[in-house]
């Protein structure tokens, strides 16, 4: 019988504890940078993540626990769900003409 740990949020402190602080994006970085408001700092973020010796298992706990929002292992959750990316604030035109 096999074991498979659930990614939980306790098992990536322990990963991420046994690794340099200096090679954890979240950790070396302003974390508000993971919970950013604009779409550039989002995306830096889920940038700096792709090198992260952590991020597969960040990303699976996110999952698994339905983050509600932020970036984890290199996405972006809203409502629990991955998004593509974050919109800027406000309501877009309805049409170009509009001033």
């Amino acid at each position: 019988m096999t074991s498979v740990l659930e990614p939980t949020l306790g098992l990536l402190h322990e990963q991420a504890d046994r690794v340099d602080e200096d090679l954890l994006p979240c950790r070396a970085n302003n974390p508000e940078l993971w919970f950013a408001e604009s779409p550039a700092d989002v995306e830096f973020a889920k940038a700096l993540c792709q090198e992260c010796p952590v991020q597969a298992l960040c990303l699976d706990g996110a999952l698994s626990r339905r983050e509600p929002w932020g970036v984890w292992g290199g996405q972006l959750f809203l409502q629990g769900a991955v998004i593509p990316r974050k919109r800027p604030r406000g309501r877009p035109r309805k049409n170009e003409t509009a001033a």
